[in-house]
């Protein structure tokens, strides 16, 4: 159970800095409370795959998103995902997927759109921007009790959400 405790630990250290292209093999086997030799075996009794083929394997998965959502050319994707080497990076990728970097962009890209939440989409494309002043009021402020958005019923104003639960 310590065993699997301290594997447990180790991995999770390398899923929350796999970007770091140096990421240092004994510091994550230390952080675990072994040494770098036996926990690689450890690891690998643990999880069926080397600590190594555990982080690539997580790099190219997260450079495969990538692909397919951002506008970044595959020399960006290959140095944000934690490689230094292009030539490393399309060998793996290859390997792990099949197909090289660009051909996967080609077969996958831009199918579906990024998965960025529609409110996020929105604030920082500018669609949260309030509305211009009305015309004719003076020094271009509102009429009292309004704020740009959709007439509330039966006179109601605008109190910090108020109004909103005032109709419910």
């Amino acid at each position: 159970m310590a065993r699997l405790r301290a594997m447990r630990f180790a991995k999770d250290a390398m899923d929350r800095d796999w970007s770091d292209p140096g990421l240092d093999l004994d510091a994550v086997a230390a952080h675990a409370g072994y040494s770098r030799y036996h926990f690689v075996r450890a690891f690998k009794a643990t999880y069926g795959e080397s600590p190594g083929q555990y982080l690539s394997r997580r790099r190219i998965e997260r450079a495969e998103e990538l692909l397919r959502s951002a506008n970044l050319s595959v020399t960006e994707i290959c140095m944000a995902v934690g490689f230094t080497s292009l030539g490393t990076f399309s060998a793996r990728f290859k390997k792990q997927t099949g197909t090289s970097p660009s051909a996967y962009r080609r077969q996958h890209g831009r199918r579906a759109a990024a998965m960025i939440p529609g409110c996020y989409a929105m604030l920082f494309t500018g669609g949260f921007k309030e509305p211009p002043p009305a015309s004719g009021s003076p020094l271009g402020k509102r009429p009292e009790g309004t704020s740009g958005g959709a007439p509330l019923p039966d006179g109601e104003e605008r109190n910090n959400g108020e109004a909103l639960r005032q109709r419910r």
